[in-house]
């Protein structure tokens, strides 16, 4: 349908031979006015700005390269005046090289392009009655002052129709179209109109052109400065009511002006800061419950009877552990590692088991409140129909439908650019691309544990491990710990570096899929991104999760990794403390090295260029010069904040078991994150063009699929990661007769009866230690609680059943905690309705004055003219029955 419109509609035109024929804009010289936002006449509106270098002034190309630059340009300028836009050049003020183009669009192009792009615009105020909330006076602490910004008026809109003009409520031509609606239409022209033909083959767009060099830059204008009002009376300056009242430190605790964020920048980002807003209100209650369990686990960590064991002189400082590797390894004393099993109980305590339970049931009530939420957005944003009916394709797919195939539908013929069996072949070309790449991550995955594996040997050798000696070193840094530390901080570099070559990989594949529309571009380049991000991200946090420390075998017969490389070991206290470790690393550095890369960069580039132009700073600068040196947004927009956030939520929520403090530090970031990108958005970046979008596109399903698994993995960590449930089985079983010595429930003994004994006559000679045996014992302590049978048992070495009652227990409490919570999650979302009721009334409401307005009106035009066409006929056939007068 687009396309048939635009052939009707929008003429095309291709390179005109003759020099004399081509259009040129009009050219005009700055007046001196910072502030305006109109051409040199003060009427026309400047909807869009193209820059370019005057080509004879060019010294970088060929003589020949820049004579055919310009020819493209003037041709392309001049297709532009075809279609009705009207140019205005004016060369630059502090750079004699560069010119600006001002583009405006009159009121019939609006007009037409509105109906082709089927548009919504208001039709009548909306009048629903609303009830306040009973919470409004609450939140009307934290919102913004309507004196300064004012609410948007709610109206009740349809698809724009030139015919039915006079239907629409239309108060002033020249506020009508709002701007961002004006520069969305004006885009889109740039995006369709030619500049040549070749080979039969027409290019076109503007953005073909900003590839190419022929243009600088493109883009619509910001109002005003962000640090002062606009001199100008009739620019309502609200770039720098949003600096100074969304933006600005200040406004830290304060509700964000979503209404205003939407008017000024497009529902695309208006959309992404109500999202991340939600999010990080509803991370205040996940923050509130984890910190109240990490201080749970505080409280009761001087009660924590298995650390104390581990610090006892008389019970830790007696019992001898076996050597953690290979020869130059020797044997320690378990107390060496009480500093880290009293940082062990504060996460590993009752407290993480009810707060891994409410993070299942708080990510559900997140994602369905959300959906009520969006739904709102959805019709007060004009977005609800928005996929069916507006979204246009893209110019890289419509340059090349080369290919024609009948429709199964209308059974008409339609270009498209492959085949079937091409469009097979691509997907499968992609699908491959996507998990070779995966596997390379998955290479660098395992190159890191094969370096945790080489360097555990060399800081065992290093650090001091012998069994005597008071030294500070061994309590707080041994081989674990400093092997942990130097692994998750290569990881986190590893993680930075794969990030930006996995980047540019995915949008190869993207570009060669060629998806019809930007919101499938967006949605397969996401998927991409995000696989690839989540193995780089989590694969290592995976590990040390689930497979650390699991397939080891025991000191007599150790497993080996690549045949060469003994499997590394947990702690005695387990993997719990090395997982919090690696997520709090990752976490940290991830947040800190976006900051950098989003703010201080564009930051300094600005800096760079003001300080550059500082010797001609005396001189009255134009509001689009003043934008041209501002950073450009990028192809993607907001694709890295949503991922960052996304990211971030896969942490909050897959690992929330070993680390109740996530939430809390995911609520300080986003604080932060929403003022860091306003004040990016409003302040370093030029003014975004102003794009339409339904939802949060493909985030959705992958934030609901996370919230799936998440489930999974906080149980699996609680069972296999944790050492709960060993302490649980110990505690009512193995602690009273007929397996334990003790007269009631204790959790006494637990260290003494959950570490396996080892005869250290039984080493082989590839793992015996090249230390000597202190002492007179002849025995060894494991140091994973492997629950094998003692040295002389008839069954030495192999499981003892109080291993098999902890199997039991952990696959018995996965399968329960994974059932109760998908159950609770069930409940949730079948309650809690996608669309309020409040809303649909509104959609209905909308709905039926469409109809009445639009469709009825029409009836009673034809009505009334069929009922003249009737009254001619029937007087008609009167005049032809009637008997003549004699």
């Amino acid at each position: 349908l687009v396309l048939e419109l635009n052939q009707i509609i929008i003429p095309t035109y291709g390179t005109v031979p003759d020099q004399q024929n081509l259009h040129t804009p009009e050219w005009a010289d700055f007046d001196d006015k910072p502030d305006s936002l109109f051409f040199s006449d003060g009427h026309r509106r400047i909807d869009f700005v193209l820059v370019y270098e005057d080509e004879s002034k060019k010294m970088t190309h060929k003589r020949s390269d820049r004579k055919k630059q310009k020819r493209k340009r003037q041709v392309y300028e001049s297709n532009l005046i075809n279609n009705g836009l009207q140019l205005e050049a004016t060369k630059s003020v502090l750079d004699e090289k560069l010119v600006f183009v001002k583009v405006h669009a009159p009121w019939e192009v609006l007009c037409t392009y509105a109906e082709v792009m089927h548009i919504k615009l208001p039709l009548q105020p909306n009048d629903l009655k609303t009830r306040d909330s009973a919470f409004n006076w609450f939140s009307r602490l934290f919102r913004v002052d309507e004196n300064i910004i004012k609410p948007e008026q709610e109206f009740f809109t349809a698809p724009f129709q030139k015919e039915l003009l006079s239907n629409f409520y239309i108060q002033d031509k020249d506020t009508f179209f709002n701007p961002a609606t004006r520069s969305r239409i004006v885009h889109f022209i740039l995006s369709r109109v030619e500049y040549a033909t070749k080979n039969n083959v027409k290019k076109f767009g503007i953005n073909k052109l900003l590839d190419t060099g022929i243009y600088k830059a493109a883009f619509p204008l910001h109002d005003s400065s962000f640090s002062h009002m606009s001199t100008d009376p009739n620019c309502p300056s609200e770039r720098y009511l949003l600096y100074r009242e969304w933006a600005h430190p200040k406004n830290i605790f304060k509700l964000q002006p979503l209404d205003f964020i939407r008017k000024y920048y497009g529902e695309k980002i208006g959309i992404y800061f109500a999202w991340l807003g939600f999010y990080t209100n509803m991370l205040i209650v996940a923050a509130v419950v984890g910190v109240g369990c990490f201080l749970y686990g505080c409280l009761t960590r001087d009660n924590c009877t298995w650390s104390q064991e581990v610090c006892d002189p008389y019970i830790g400082g007696n019992i001898i552990m076996c050597p953690q590797c290979d020869k130059v390894c020797t044997y320690w004393n378990l107390t060496i590692t009480c500093e880290s099993s009293k940082k062990l109980c504060i996460f590993d305590s009752f407290g993480t088991l009810v707060f891994a339970v409410f993070m299942g049931i708080w990510v559900t009530l997140f994602l369905e409140f959300w959906k009520r939420r969006q739904a709102e957005l959805e019709y007060e944003w004009d977005t609800v129909e928005y996929l069916e009916q507006e979204e246009q394709v893209r110019p890289e797919y419509e340059a090349r439908c080369t290919h024609v195939v009948k429709n199964e539908i209308t059974q008409q013929e339609e270009h498209v650019p492959y085949t079937a069996c091409g469009k097979c072949i691509r997907m499968t070309f992609c699908t491959s691309a996507v998990f070779f790449w995966i596997l390379l991550i998955i290479a660098s995955v395992i190159g890191i544990i094969v370096y945790r594996l080489s360097v555990f040997l060399v800081f065992s050798a290093t650090l001091s491990q012998h069994i005597s000696g008071t030294e500070a070193i061994r309590k707080y840094l041994t081989p674990q710990t400093a092997t942990s530390v130097t692994a998750s901080l290569i990881s986190f570099i590893v993680i930075m570096v794969l990030n930006i070559i996995y980047e540019k990989v995915a949008i190869l594949i993207t570009d060669f899929e060629l998806p019809r529309t930007q919101t499938e571009y967006e949605n397969s380049l996401t998927t991409k991104m995000f696989l690839f991000q989540f193995v780089n991200y989590y694969s290592s946090c995976f590990y040390i999760a689930f497979f650390k420390g699991k397939f080891v075998g025991h000191p007599g017969n150790p497993v080996y990794w690549l045949g060469k490389y003994r499997n590394e070991e947990c702690d005695p206290g387990g993997c719990l403390l090395e997982l919090t470790t690696q997520l709090a690393i990752i976490v940290g550095g991830k947040a800190i090295w976006n900051n950098i890369q989003e703010v201080l960069l564009p930051w300094v580039k600005n800096l760079i260029g003001r300080y550059c132009a500082a010797a001609r700073s005396e001189k009255v600068v134009p509001r689009w010069e003043q934008d041209y040196h501002l950073q450009p947004i990028g192809k993607l927009g907001l694709f890295y904040e949503y991922l960052e956030m996304v990211i971030q939520f896969g942490f909050v929520t897959l690992f929330v078991a070993s680390f109740p403090l996530a939430p809390l530090l995911a609520l300080i970031n986003n604080m932060l994150e929403i003022r860091l990108d306003a004040w990016k958005l409003t302040t370093q970046f030029r003014r975004m063009v102003p794009q339409k979008a339904q939802d949060i596109g493909a985030w959705q399903p992958i934030l609901q699929g996370i919230a799936i698994l998440a489930v999974v993995t906080n149980a699996m960590i609680i069972a296999f990661t944790s050492d709960m449930i060993p302490r649980l089985v110990y505690y009512w079983s193995f602690s009273v007769p007929p397996y334990g010595s003790h007269s009631s429930h204790t959790m006494k003994g637990y260290i003494n009866s959950t570490l396996s004994v080892f005869n250290v006559s039984d080493f082989k000679n590839v793992s015996k230690p090249f230390s000597p045996w202190l002492g007179n014992q002849t025995t060894c302590r494991q140091v994973y609680r492997d629950l094998r049978y003692p040295p002389g048992h008839q069954h030495q070495y192999e499981h003892n059943i109080y291993y098999w009652h902890v199997i039991a227990a952990k696959l018995a409490f996965i399968i329960v905690m994974e059932h109760v919570i998908y159950f609770v999650k069930f409940i949730i979302s079948y309650a809690i309705p996608d669309v309020s009721q409040k809303t649909k009334s509104k959609v209905k409401r909308e709905k039926y004055l469409t109809q009445k307005l639009l469709h009825e009106n029409d009836l009673k035009v034809v009505k009334n003219t069929m009922g003249k066409i009737a009254d001619k006929i029937i007087k008609g056939v009167d005049s032809t029955f009637r008997p003549k007068a004699e």
